[in-house]
């Protein structure tokens, strides 16, 4: 198993395992185990590594078995649900700092393939792209829809990350959470 930061032709592979558990397109059978919200296309991703370096993935052979996605607020405020989070992050405060552009980044989504869920990777593929976002961020933000229970019980459970606040958007509810970045996971 590789961890490594995804490059172009990386990215028919990683939509291949997005496309498998994102809320669109997953099978109604697996969404008890999590999903994946947001969906994505090759330019999106394109850009993600291109001009972030955001894209982390898992890689075994030809198959990425997991990725992580994390970029700066710019990045993500294309997306009005981002764009509603930054416009909030100056009421938000952790780790002595109150929260903004510059001091924190977007982390998720998430996803890993079921055959290798249970198995550590979350674990390891959070703290590779940890410690790769650590370089430029002190703070790592993200949200958790609260109808994706599995997800936020591994966040908070097994990676450690702080709820913050409570928040709604487009009528859903969601947790917002945070983690320190220099704070090593494995």
């Amino acid at each position: 198993m590789e961890f490594r930061i995804a490059q172009l032709s990386d990215i028919p592979a990683t939509l291949a395992l997005h496309a498998k558990y994102q809320l669109d397109t997953i099978d109604e059978s697996d969404k008890k185990d999590g999903f994946v919200t947001t969906a994505f296309t090759e330019q999106q991703l394109t850009d993600l590594i291109q001009q972030e370096q955001g894209l982390f993935i898992a890689v075994e052979g030809d198959k990425v078995l997991a990725y992580v996605m994390a970029a700066s607020w710019q990045f993500w405020s294309i997306w009005p649900m981002f764009a509603h989070m930054v416009k909030d992050l100056p009421n938000l405060t952790y780790l002595g700092q109150r929260l903004s552009v510059e001091n924190s980044y977007q982390y998720g989504p998430v996803c890993i393939d079921k055959s290798v869920r249970g198995s550590g990777m979350l674990e390891k593929i959070f703290d590779f792209a940890r410690s790769e976002m650590a370089l430029r961020y002190p703070i790592l933000v993200t949200f958790i829809n609260k109808i994706n229970p599995r997800s936020f019980a591994a966040h908070t459970g097994k990676l450690g990350l702080t709820v913050i606040q409570e928040f709604e958007f487009n009528n859903n509810q969601y947790y917002e959470l945070v983690y320190d970045t220099s704070k090593p996971l494995l």
